[in-house]
């Protein structure tokens, strides 16, 4: 599953997988987890190459115990660290490394081996990691509709949000994804694209349910049931 930044994806992932009887790889979280490096280590942010080597050499791992997953570096718990606004920022730099690009998709290839019933998410999972994935879905919706769902967010944790700040940090990110040299956000060949811009997340989950169950044999899904509303 790709998409631009406020799409849901990781909302829907979780409810999707919950829905399948699947786990979940966010591979978001483990860029950020490179931009943590960068901030709270000293690595330098546009340095793949010591990033990578960085991350190698403390371990960069899911703790899959827990639904979802803790993400784990050297054994430090960085789930909650992730999220942190600092971080925000440094990953859009990160993420456009070559190297550390090149070390994060062969981990999310390794994990996907270890875990075959998997929904992942991100923005080249369809076209770059898994371009063989039996499903695979983009998520879309308009920059302002997906700027008005992270303000609200943020503002339902408590945090401080000014519409017109992260409309801009949106498009800023969506044009420095779309414009990568290294796994650039494209809706892959062969890719259902879903334009969330007037759906709930409940209709989001639902229809990727639908479509998904239609080409995955019933024995390797959760038997479908109704869905679950906040």
């Amino acid at each position: 599953m790709d998409g631009p930044a406020g799409t849901g994806k990781s909302s829907v992932a979780w409810k999707l997988a919950q829905r399948l009887g699947l786990e979940v790889l966010d591979t978001g979280a483990m860029y950020r987890a490179a931009a943590v490096v960068a901030l709270d280590e000293g690595v330098q942010a546009d340095d793949g190459v010591a990033l990578a080597a960085r991350i190698a050499e403390e371990g960069l791992a899911f703790d899959w115990s827990f639904r979802p997953p803790r993400l784990l570096l050297g054994g430090r718990d960085l789930t909650e660290r992730i999220r942190d606004a600092d971080v925000n920022v440094a990953v859009s730099v990160v993420a456009r490394q070559p190297a550390l690009r090149a070390a994060m998709v062969e981990a999310q290839r390794v994990i996907g081996r270890a875990h075959p019933r998997l929904v992942t998410e991100g923005r080249d999972q369809g076209s770059v990691v898994f371009p063989d994935a039996v499903v695979r879905f983009y998520l879309d919706a308009h920059p302002e509709v997906r700027a008005r769902r992270r303000v609200d967010q943020m503002r339902a944790q408590g945090r401080p949000a000014d519409y017109e700040a992260v409309l801009r940090a949106i498009q800023q990110r969506d044009h420095l994804d779309e414009s990568r040299v290294d796994g650039p956000l494209v809706c892959a060949p062969g890719a259902q694209r879903i334009d969330t811009s007037g759906l709930t997340l409940d209709q989001v989950v639902l229809e990727l349910e639908r479509r998904t169950r239609i080409v995955v044999p019933a024995d390797f899904l959760t038997p479908s049931r109704a869905v679950q509303t906040a």
